[in-house]
C-alpha cells in the first residue's frame, strides 16, 4: 500500500465522575468543539492530526473514536457517572491506542507518537499503578512493555493530588504536569488547560507540517494564569 503521510494521534480522557458535575463538566464539555473549531481554520495542520476522546469514572468508554475532525458533523457529550477508576482510564487507552495506531499503519501512515491529555478533578481509586505501567512501560532493546507507550500529559484540577498527578509524567522530559492554582475556579482552570491542548494540537501539527518531530507543548510563558506548570525535573 502507498504511503498516506504522517499523523499525530492525539487523545482527550477525561474524568466525568459525580465530583465534575455543573460547570466543571460544562467547560469539559467545550473542549472537543474548540479543538473542531480551531482545526477548522487550519486546513493543513488538520491533515495532520486525528483527535478522540474517552471518558471514565468506574469504567471508561470511547465517547469519540480517533477522528479527522474536520468531517465531523456531531461532536458528543460528556455526562457524568461513578467515582474515580484511572485504572479503568489506562486499560482502555492501552487496548485503543494499539488498535488505533496499528488500523493507521496498516492504512499506510505513518504515525507519530500518540499524546494524551489526561483531565481529572480527584483521587484515584487504589490499584491503578500496575495499569499505568502497562500503558507506559517499553524497553526498546528487549521489544518487552507496550511500544505504542503515549505521550501523557497529566492535567489536575480542584481535588486531584499533585503528588499522584506527577506520577503520570511520561516520558520525563517531553510531558509535563498542568495544575490549577490553589486559587483558582475549576471550571476555569479546565478552560485554561483547553488552551494548552488546542495550542499543542496546532503545534504540533505545524512541526510534523515542517517535517520535524511532532509533539510540542506550549512556553511555561504562555500558561494562562489559573494553571501553573510543574516541570521542577527539567531544571
Amino acid at each position: 500500500m502507498p504511503e498516506q503521510g504522517i499523523l499525530l494521534p492525539f487523545y482527550l480522557v477525561v474524568d466525568v465522575s459525580y465530583s465534575m458535575l455543573g460547570d466543571s463538566l460544562d467547560a469539559a464539555n467545550k473542549i472537543l468543539p474548540g479543538v473542531a473549531d480551531a482545526l477548522a481554520k487550519a486546513p493543513i495542520l488538520a491533515d495532520k492530526v486525528r483527535f478522540g476522546l474517552i471518558d471514565f469514572s468506574d469504567d471508561a468508554q470511547v465517547v469519540l473514536p480517533l477522528s479527522d475532525m474536520t468531517g465531523q458533523d456531531y461532536l458528543p457529550k460528556l455526562t457524568v457517572r461513578g467515582g474515580t477508576d484511572y485504572g479503568a482510564a489506562f486499560r482502555m487507552l492501552r487496548a485503543q491506542l494499539e488498535q488505533d495506531v496499528s488500523q493507521l499503519r496498516a492504512d499506510g501512515f505513518k504515525v507519530h507518537r500518540p499524546a494524551v491529555f489526561f483531565l481529572s478533578d480527584g483521587e484515584p481509586q487504589t490499584g491503578w499503578e500496575a495499569d499505568f505501567t502497562a500503558l507506559t512501560a517499553y524497553d526498546k532493546q528487549t521489544g518487552q512493555g507496550f511500544k505504542w507507550y503515549p505521550v501523557f500529559v497529566p492535567c489536575g484540577v480542584a481535588d486531584a493530588g499533585r503528588e499522584t498527578m506527577r506520577q503520570l509524567v511520561h516520558p520525563y522530559g517531553k510531558s509535563k504536569l498542568y495544575m490549577m492554582h490553589s486559587d483558582a475556579d475549576a471550571a476555569d482552570a479546565i478552560k485554561a488547560m483547553a488552551e494548552v491542548l488546542i495550542s499543542s494540537v496546532l503545534a504540533s501539527g505545524q512541526s510534523a507540517v515542517d517535517g520535524n518531530s511532532g509533539f510540542v507543548l506550549p512556553d511555561k510563558s504562555q500558561l494562562p494564569p489559573t494553571i501553573d506548570v510543574d516541570d521542577d525535573w527539567l531544571d
